[in-house]
């Protein structure tokens, strides 16, 4: 299997994967694992405990996920392989506690101080009154640390299997704007295909505006066993990519986000926070 960097990529250095320890963010674990994995990677998997000292006796390494044990379930280690048996994949993995009233702020000033190439978040799709009733987490963080970003909808399969560890890459959505460009996420779309390994992969570009200004100009990579198809569309930008989403079922959506416009973005959410709210397969957001 050809590594990330080596299709061309700028390499994946650190993955950041925030856990609360519940079943959602199990499925977007297994993706940060399985990325970490073929990248060579270091990942931190963190959890944000309120009170650190009076909750020390709840939070144990235990309660992160397993990381041995997955890899045991997936083929990568033996049953009984010791911890330092990770390091053997050439993956180095950081399990982090932090305390803080606010998870979000916690884990953006980590951000700061320790860049990450890579968020990997667990996404609970709430819109409406759902959205002030429960406190927000993966949007604000992807927004504030400038990262790229893979949302995994906590009700979904994704495209890494938490069982076995394979991957289910065949088809992949790119929404296209003339702004921001959406080159990098076209990129990064082949990028992941490629480092993957995967083989006759559908590429769909949806462009939501009208036929007389048409498609946006891309460079399509080129690879014998992998086909492209534009498609332009015309209508509400988020409801069509939904739409499209819905119909045509990708195993990921890659698109190109450049955060809040406007006023009305920053009270409804900007168009990538609407597509992920309502997408049922995991999201790549590029920042512009």
């Amino acid at each position: 299997m050809t590594p990330i960097e080596e299709a061309g990529a700028a390499p994946l250095l650190r993955i950041f994967h925030p856990s609360d320890f519940s079943k959602a963010s199990e499925v977007a674990f297994a993706h940060a694992l399985k990325l970490a994995l073929e990248s060579k990677a270091e990942l931190e998997i963190m959890h944000v405990a309120r009170h650190l000292a009076d909750s020390a006796g709840d939070v144990h390494w235990t309660d992160f996920p397993g990381v041995r044990a997955t890899l045991a379930r997936w083929g990568i280690l033996p049953a009984e392989a010791a911890r330092e048996a990770v390091a053997k994949t050439g993956m180095d993995v950081k399990k982090v506690v932090l305390e803080g009233s606010d998870p979000v702020e916690s884990m953006v000033q980590y951000c700061r101080e320790h860049p990450p190439d890579l968020l990997v978040l667990a996404t609970h799709q709430r819109d409406g009154l759902g959205r002030w009733l429960h406190k927000e987490v993966a949007e604000p963080l992807a927004r504030q640390s400038h990262a790229m970003t893979l949302f995994v909808p906590h009700d979904g399969n994704g495209f890494v299997s938490l069982e076995n560890g394979t991957v289910t890459l065949r088809r992949i959505l790119i929404p296209v704007d003339h702004e921001p460009s959406a080159q990098p996420a076209l990129q990064e779309a082949f990028f992941l295909a490629a480092g993957l390994g995967k083989s006759k992969v559908e590429f769909r570009l949806i462009h939501v505006g009208t036929h007389s200004r048409g498609m946006p100009t891309l460079q399509l990579p080129h690879r014998p066993d992998w086909q492209w198809e534009k498609r332009v569309v015309e209508g509400d930008a988020v409801d069509r990519i939904l739409q499209e989403e819905a119909e045509w079922s990708p195993d990921l959506m890659v698109l190109t986000t450049q955060g809040h416009r406007d006023f009305l973005d920053a009270l409804r959410g900007s168009t990538t926070e609407r597509v992920v709210r309502g997408a049922r397969c995991p999201v790549l957001a590029i920042p512009a």
